[in-house]
């Protein structure tokens, strides 16, 4: 197991989350029995929820991994929906469960085609005749890849907790990948195509979530996830939610959600990417005169509108003594500071052969980094 070297501050400031002692015990009512659950007292960051314990995995979690794309997407798809779902369920009020409404049956019907054996099938019918398949005929495109559920709990007066909320991701493919008669072939699907059978589908979840115990007076809010094609460097990004109120069989309000993830050094051209795209220059250049002898300097931005939000930046190196990671990881801090702006959270993760050597996080207006080194 590796061990973490703790440096004074006057060097690298090293900072970690200690388990609260102090949980509270909360009943927690269900439609099928009365539980006990442990709600942690500590919340780590207003940005993070406080999750039940013990924790209970969403039925549909293990089929995420064969129908998105990249490792980026499985990431994104959780991490972009908790972050939409603050629009609705405030972190100070509302406590994080995965998924319980939807089950492996349902996930299993839903994201097949459409068919006489299983009606439920949200993506189309393949309605190919055998002269069609004998031609070369292709089947229509699949463009829903997953449903990810997320459910939020609430407080109520008699100190219980309770459903009360429930956010719905759903993968949508901007790239169907296929195999007909042992030939591989993919198909581009247009943006405003993948938009369109994604609102459609929002309505006919929410409906069918709908007719589910305990559903009729929950809100739902549900994102469009338009994910990468296999060979993407970056992850992709929800562009869209909606909210089904309280009996609402359908999602109202849409609205556009403007975040993208930026791949630097980039070949973009556009004016926002540019004096970001210097600056990273600016910090690979310095990193590559410390030290020659690793692969590269790779970096990828978080967007929100126009502005800049997050910079996260793996450095794989082929050294391995303690001091001169000590001695890379200073010269590491110190450049974070010096070519980044304050309002911009860096993370720099250092990494060989042996694994995760050194982390560098330096968090919005923060004056001192929080450094971990391991040995």
């Amino acid at each position: 197991m590796k061990r973490i070297w703790w440096i004074p501050i006057s060097m690298l400031l090293l900072t970690g989350c200690v388990p609260s002692t102090n949980d509270e015990t909360e009943v927690l009512n269900t439609e099928e029995e009365v539980e006990t659950a442990i709600i942690p007292s500590m919340q780590l960051d207003a940005q993070y929820y406080r999750t039940l314990l013990p924790y209970k995995q969403s039925a549909t979690r293990g089929k995420i991994i064969n129908r998105l794309n990249s490792r980026y997407d499985i990431e994104e798809a959780e991490n972009g929906l908790l972050r939409l779902s603050q629009n609705q369920f405030s972190p100070d009020d509302y406590y994080f469960q995965e998924g319980q409404k939807i089950t492996d049956e349902d996930a299993t019907a839903w994201l097949q085609r459409a068919s006489e054996e299983n009606p439920a099938g949200l993506n189309p019918e393949d309605k190919r005749t055998k002269q069609q398949k004998q031609d070369g005929d292709k089947p229509a495109a699949e463009i829903l890849a997953h449903i990810v559920e997320q459910n939020y709990l609430v407080k109520t007066n008699e100190n219980t907790i309770k459903l009360g909320g429930v956010s719905v991701g759903l993968a949508l493919n901007s790239v169907y990948y296929n195999t007909e008669d042992g030939v591989s072939y993919e198909e581009s699907i247009p943006h405003s195509q993948v938009e369109k059978e994604g609102k459609r589908l929002a309505d006919e979840i929410v409906k069918r979530l709908r007719e589910k115990e305990g559903m009729a007076n929950i809100p739902i809010t549900v994102g469009l996830f338009e994910q990468s094609p296999r060979n993407a460097m970056a992850p992709s990004t929800y562009f869209a939610y909606g909210v089904a109120p309280k009996k609402a069989n359908e999602v109202a309000d849409w609205k556009e959600i403007n975040e993208e993830f930026v791949v630097f050094p980039t070949s973009g051209t556009e004016e926002k990417y540019r004096e970001v795209d210097t600056a990273f220059l600016n910090f690979k250049q310095d990193v590559e005169e410390y030290f020659s002898n690793f692969t590269s300097v790779i970096g990828t931005g978080f967007y929100q509108g126009d502005q800049l939000r997050e910079m996260k930046i793996d450095i794989p190196i082929q050294f391995y003594g303690s001091a001169e990671i000590i001695g890379f990881t200073q010269y590491l801090t110190g450049l974070v500071m010096e070519h980044f702006p304050e309002n911009v959270q860096v993370e720099v993760s250092v990494t060989s052969s042996n694994g995760p050597e050194a982390l560098v996080l330096r968090k919005v207006n923060q004056t001192e980094p929080i450094v971990h080194i391991y040995d």
